[in-house]
C-alpha cells in the first residue's frame, strides 16, 4: 500500500501546510474529546449528586469550554483537509490527463476508451474519498481511541483492562474484512472498467447495432456486464455491512454490561463505582466504538483507492510515448521531405514497411498507391509523429523526424484522414480547436476549401452548432472541414490519407475543388482511392507488401506495364481499398 500511495507525493506535497496542520490538530481533538466525559463525571459526582452547588458553574463552565474548543478545532480540521484533498486530487487529475494526452496512438490502439475514461473520473474519485475521509481520519480515530483509553485507566484501570479483553478478536475480524474487501473493490473497479468501455464502444457504433438489428444481443452482454458489477458490489456492500453490524452490536453489548455491572456497584462501599464514573465510562464506550463503527467505512475507502490507485499507477507507468526531440523547424518551412530506408512494426519481426525510400519535393504533390495492407496508413502515421519507433532515415528540410519536437512537426504537417472527428461545439471550434489562430488565415482557409458553402448555409455562419460527433453534416462535409481545419494552421506539407474516400456525389465536386487548390500551393503527399486525385500527382508511389515497386508519373508507369498499369486495369476505385496499416 505504501508504493503505492507514493504516487500521490508530487500532488500532495503543494498542499502540505493544510494536511500539516490537519496532522497537529489530531491530539488536541483527541485531548479536548477525552475530557469531556472526566469533566463530565466531575459535575456529577461531586456537584449534582453530592448537592454542591459550590464550583459548579466553574465545573459546567470548563466542560462547554471542551465542547466548544473541540467544535472549533474539529471544525477548522475537517476545512484544512478537505480543501488539501480536494486540492491534491485536481493536481491528479491534471498530471493523469497530461500523460494520456501524450500517449502515442498505438496505446490508445490497443486500450477501450472507457477503461482510460475510468482511471481519470471514478478511480480519482476514489482518491479523493480516501484523502478527505480515510486517511488521516484514521489517524484521528487510533488517536481518539489511544486517548480515550488513558482517560478510562485514569479513571478506573480494572474496567478498562475488561474491556480490552475485545481488543484481540476485534483485530482480527477488523483485519479479515479488511483483507477480503481489497479483493472484493479490484473486482468492483474491473467490472466498472468493463461495463464502462463496452457501453462507450456501443453507443459509438450505435447506428450498426441499429442497422443489423443488434439491440436485443448488446442488451444481453450489457446485462451480463451489468450483473457482473452489480455482484461484485452487493458482495462487498456485505462484507462491509457485517463489519458495521459486528461492531454495532458489540458497542451496544458493552455498553448494557456496564450498565448492568455499574448499577450493582453504585453506593457499596468505599465508594469506587461512582454516578458519575459510570456516566464517564458509557461516554467513553460510545467514543471508542464510534470510530470503529466508522471504521468499516473508512477501510471501504482506502480499499477502493488501493485498487484505485493500482490501476492509475498502471496508466502513469506507461510509456508508450512519441520521443520527444527538441528540435524546431522555421516557421515558414519549406516542406521537403525524404525517406531512406524506412522499416516499422507493431510488433517486433513483422515489419509493416520494409525499407521505404523517396523523397517529396516542395510544392510537388506525391500519390502513394497500393493494395489494402501495403503500408501506406503506417506511412502517414509515422508522418504525422502518431507512431514511433521507426528505423531509417525520414528528414523533413533537413531534420530527422525523431529529433523535431512532436509540436514542431505537427505544425509544419497538416494531415487529412478518411475518418474525420468533429466535436460538438461550433464550426469555428472544429477549425480553430480552440487556438487562438490568426483571423485572416482562417478566413482563407475557409474559402480555399469550400468550407465557406458550409458555413453559408446556416444563419449563424461558422457559429452553427454541431451536434455529437457532426452528426448534422454530411461524410463529405467533414472531410471539406477537416481540410480547412489542416489548412488554417499553414502546414508546409498536407498529407491526405484516403481523404476522397466514401464522399457523397453532393460534396464531392467541393471537396475536389479545395484538394486541387490546396495541391497548387503546398507540398502534398496523397493515400491515393480515386483516379482523379491521381492523375493530378507529379509521381506516384507504388507500395506493395510495405516496399516500393514503383516510382514515376502516371503516363510513365502505364507505359511501364507494371504493378500499377496492373491497379489501373482492375479499376482504381474498386481495388484499392482504405488499408488501416
Amino acid at each position: 500500500m505504501t508504493s503505492r500511495w507514493a504516487l500521490l507525493v508530487q500532488d500532495v506535497k503543494p498542499d502540505l501546510p493544510r494536511f500539516t496542520f490537519a496532522l497537529v490538530s489530531i491530539p488536541l481533538i483527541s485531548a479536548l474529546g477525552a475530557a469531556q466525559p472526566v469533566l463530565l463525571k466531575r459535575v456529577l459526582d461531586e456537584h449534582l449528586v453530592a448537592r454542591q452547588a459550590e464550583g459548579l458553574w466553574t465545573a459546567a463552565g470548563l466542560y462547554l469550554a471542551a465542547v466548544l474548543g473541540s467544535f472549533v478545532i474539529e471544525g477548522l480540521y475537517t476545512v484544512a483537509l478537505a480543501v488539501a484533498a480536494e486540492s491534491s486530487i485536481y493536481r491528479l487529475r491534471q498530471r493523469l490527463v497530461k500523460h494520456t494526452l501524450g500517449l502515442s496512438q498505438r496505446f490508445f490502439e490497443g486500450q477501450p476508451t472507457g477503461q482510460v475514461l475510468t482511471r481519470a473520473t471514478s478511480d480519482v474519485d476514489a482518491l479523493s474519498e480516501a484523502l478527505s475521509q480515510g486517511s488521516i481520519s484514521i489517524l484521528l480515530d487510533i488517536s481518539n481511541i489511544a486517548a480515550v483509553l488513558i482517560a478510562m485507566a485514569w479513571l478506573n484501570s480494572g474496567m478498562t483492562l475488561a474491556l480490552l479483553c475485545l481488543a484481540p478478536p476485534l483485530v482480527a475480524m477488523i483485519e479479515f474484512f479488511r483483507r477480503r474487501m481489497r479483493v472484493l473493490f479490484a473486482e468492483v473497479r474491473d467490472a466498472l472498467a468493463a461495463l464502462n468501455s463496452f457501453t462507450a464502444e456501443r453507443l459509438s457504433g450505435i447506428e450498426v447495432l441499429q442497422l443489423y438489428r443488434q439491440e436485443e444481443r448488446t442488451q444481453a452482454r450489457f446485462r451480463a456486464l451489468d450483473a457482473a458489477h452489480r455482484d461484485a458490489n452487493v458482495k462487498n456492500n456485505f462484507y462491509d455491512a457485517a463489519l458495521y453490524a459486528l461492531i454495532d452490536g458489540i458497542s451496544s453489548m458493552c455498553v448494557a454490561l456496564m450498565l448492568f455491572w455499574g448499577a450493582r456497584q453504585v453506593g457499596l462501599a468505599d465508594g469506587a463505582v461512582t454516578v458519575g464514573l459510570v456516566v464517564a465510562f458509557v461516554d467513553y464506550i460510545d467514543r471508542v466504538f464510534r470510530p470503529l463503527r466508522e471504521f468499516s467505512g473508512k477501510v471501504t475507502f482506502l480499499q477502493r483507492a488501493g485498487a484505485s490507485l493500482e490501476k492509475i499507477g498502471w496508466l502513469l507507468g506507461v510509456e508508450d510515448r512519441i520521443t520527444a526531440g527538441s528540435r524546431e523547424l522555421p516557421p515558414h518551412s519549406p516542406g521537403r521531405l525524404v525517406l531512406r530506408d524506412v522499416r516499422f512494426a507493431y510488433r517486433p519481426g513483422n515489419d509493416i514497411l520494409k525499407g521505404v525510400s523517396f523523397s517529396v519535393e516542395p510544392g510537388e504533390v506525391i500519390a502513394v498507391v497500393g493494395r489494402t495492407g501495403s503500408g501506406k496508413s503506417t506511412l502517414v502515421r509515422l508522418l504525422a509523429r502518431v507512431h514511433d519507433g521507426y528505423r531509417g532515415s525520414i528528414e523533413v528540410d533537413g531534420v530527422e523526424l525523431r529529433d523535431i519536437s512532436p509540436a514542431s512537426i505537427r505544425r509544419a504537417i497538416g494531415s487529412v484522414r478518411q475518418e474525420v472527428q468533429l466535436f460538438s461545439d461550433t464550426l469555428r471550434f472544429n477549425l480553430t480547436l480552440g487556438e487562438a489562430l490568426d483571423p485572416e488565415r482562417l478566413r482563407e482557409a475557409v474559402e480555399l476549401t469550400n468550407a465557406q458553402v458550409i458555413a453559408d448555409r446556416h444563419p449563424d455562419g461558422l457559429d452553427q452548432e454541431l451536434r455529437e460527433r457532426g452528426a448534422n453534416v454530411s461524410a463529405g462535409e467533414g472531410q471539406i472541414l477537416a481540410l480547412a481545419r489542416a489548412m488554417a494552421r499553414d502546414p508546409a506539407i498536407v498529407i491526405l490519407d484516403e481523404a476522397t474516400a466514401s464522399v457523397d456525389p453532393l460534396s464531392e465536386r467541393l471537396l475536389q475543388e479545395g484538394i486541387e487548390r490546396v495541391f497548387a500551393r503546398k507540398t502534398c503527399l496523397v493515400i491515393a482511392h480515386r483516379l482523379s486525385t491521381i492523375t493530378h500527382a507529379d509521381r506516384i508511389v507504388v507500395l506493395e507488401a510495405g516496399e516500393v515497386i514503383e516510382i514515376g508519373t502516371h503516363a510513365e508507369l502505364l507505359a511501364k506495364g507494371g504493378a500499377y498499369a496492373a491497379l489501373y486495369a482492375e479499376g482504381f476505385e474498386n481495388t484499392i481499398r482504405v488499408a488501416s496499416k
